[in-house]
């Protein structure tokens, strides 16, 4: 799918659904800027757009069309022969948690940012994308004025989508934190270790990201307008504090699951406490047991008459000696 808005540089919409043929002269009015938005598009579009229309570099539609694993952001600068003008190109990553399946999942957004256009190339449906495209529409916010403050807007409410994911994140792990207080067994141990997996998934997204934005809060490129660095740094505050939650996020499951081993070694102690004072509770009977079931034959208390209900008082009071001790020591 191909969506392509044309902006007057007062952030007004001039048109919308261009016709492919249309968009090189729209680029050449130095009055407008363009945005195309590929989401989830066939080969035949993305090459018609990419290659034909802008002749970005054939490295960065490769990166584009591509899984990209890490963020990262190329300037570049057109050699001899080629068609392109500069730009910029960007990859970076939406993320949503969903508490059901337990796991973050990624959604990778491509940008190529020029001085007159902004290209953006995602697989699926962004919330971010829709968001922003609804206000640079209706021109809400000014926020369609030029390239770098779309591709800004993008980025800010890309990042802003984060805290959902994470403020479901900390719900589980406060609920993970009851259950290793109150129930630590093998689903408790297996639901700590997934999420700290994937709070350390969240982190090796968060990092790199945070050092692309930072080169942008830096004003290292010339494509981005001085008087937006601000913007871009306060994106990147925004991201470092969630990079810095995330941390707190690690160091609460590394808690948690110490609780976890603490209550299963507590649990275990329980156990062998209990199996022992039943040892020694019943060590009498066995002794008064095992000493008279030897039936020697001179043994005296065999002929006795009374010698088996004597037995059976001794083993009862010696049991019962033995109970009222740990009682009165307090071990159970």
């Amino acid at each position: 799918m191909i969506r392509s808005f044309a902006f007057t540089t007062a952030g007004k919409l001039h048109t919308k659904d261009i016709d492919l043929f249309l968009m090189p002269t729209l680029l050449a009015d130095t009055n407008l800027f363009l945005w195309v938005d590929l989401e989830k598009p066939t080969a035949e579009e993305w090459k018609e757009v990419l290659e034909l229309i802008f002749h970005f570099h054939p490295l960065s539609i490769e990166d584009c069309v591509q899984v990209s694993p890490s963020p990262k952001v190329e300037e570049y600068s057109p050699k001899e022969g080629d068609l392109f003008t500069p730009y910029l190109f960007m990859v970076i990553h939406a993320v949503d948690y969903d508490r059901k399946d337990g796991c973050f999942a990624t959604s990778e957004l491509d940008f190529f940012l020029g001085k007159n256009f902004l290209v953006t190339y995602h697989a699926q449906p962004l919330r971010s994308v829709s968001t922003v495209e609804e206000r640079a529409v209706n021109g809400t916010m000014g926020i369609a004025r030029a390239p770098d403050r779309v591709a800004h807007s993008l980025l800010d409410n890309l990042v802003d989508n984060y805290k959902p994911a994470l403020d479901e994140l900390g719900l589980e792990i406060a609920e993970l934190e009851q259950l290793a207080l109150q129930k630590p067994d093998k689903h408790t141990l297996n639901k700590i270790f997934q999420i700290k997996k994937e709070v350390l998934h969240l982190r090796q997204i968060i990092g790199p990201q945070r050092e692309v934005l930072a080169r942008f809060a830096q004003g290292e490129f010339k494509l981005v307008r001085p008087k937006l660095v601000p913007y871009f740094r306060d994106v990147y505050d925004t991201l470092f504090h969630i990079g810095e939650l995330a941390q707190t996020y690690t160091d609460s499951l590394t808690g948690i699951l110490q609780v976890y081993l603490n209550m299963s070694s507590n649990q275990t102690g329980e156990v062998v406490k209990l199996l022992t004072l039943i040892t020694v509770i019943t060590t009498p009977l066995m002794m008064i047991g095992t000493w008279y079931g030897m039936n020697f034959k001179d043994m005296p208390e065999l002929d006795y008459k009374h010698a088996y209900p004597i037995a059976g008082i001794c083993m009862v009071l010696s049991t019962v000696a033995t109970y009222l001790y740990f009682k009165m020591k307090k071990w159970f």
